[in-house]
This record gives C-alpha cells, sequence and structure tokens, in this order.
C-alpha cells in the first residue's frame, strides 16, 4: 500500500512540474526541460530517502528495498521523460 502512495504523489509532482513548466514556457522556452529535469532529481532524492528509511528503520534489507527503489523511481521518471520526449 505504501508503495501505491508513493507511485501516486510521484505522478501527483509530476503533474505539478509540468503544470509550472507549461505556465512559463512561454516567456522561457526550455522551461519544460527543466521542470522534467528538476522533477527527476526531486524524484530521485525523494525515492533514496524512502529506501533508506526501510532500510534504516523498519528493519529491511537492503537486497529487499532496491526492487521496491527501483519501482518506485523508474515509473514516474519513465512516464516524465517519455511524456517530455514525445508529447512536449
Amino acid at each position: 500500500m505504501r508503495s501505491l502512495l508513493f507511485l501516486g504523489a510521484g505522478f501527483l509532482l509530476l503533474t505539478s512540474c509540468l503544470i509550472l513548466g507549461r505556465l512559463f514556457s512561454a516567456h522561457y522556452p526550455n522551461a519544460l526541460y527543466l521542470a522534467t529535469v528538476t522533477f527527476v532529481s526531486a524524484w530521485l532524492v525523494i525515492a533514496i530517502a524512502n529506501m533508506w528509511v526501510g532500510v534504516s528503520r523498519a528493519g529491511y534489507a537492503v537486497a529487499e528495498e532496491l526492487p521496491i527503489f527501483l519501482l518506485i523511481f523508474a515509473v514516474p521518471a519513465l512516464v516524465a521523460v517519455v511524456l517530455k520526449w514525445r508529447f512536449l
């Protein structure tokens, strides 16, 4: 359940970054690129923090948390890159 909540939060953060990029794109042509890079960078930090909490506080091993980290980070990051590359 926690993973689904993190994925949902990732998509909400992606949506807000892309909306801000779209709003600023009239005055700053690279705004959507910057919004995508900002999202991926911020999401990487958030996913690493989630993995750290799982390892240090919840008692999971790194090998147990790594697939969850990859899922939580990769799915929204890939969606962001594909959206920027194909549609925006």
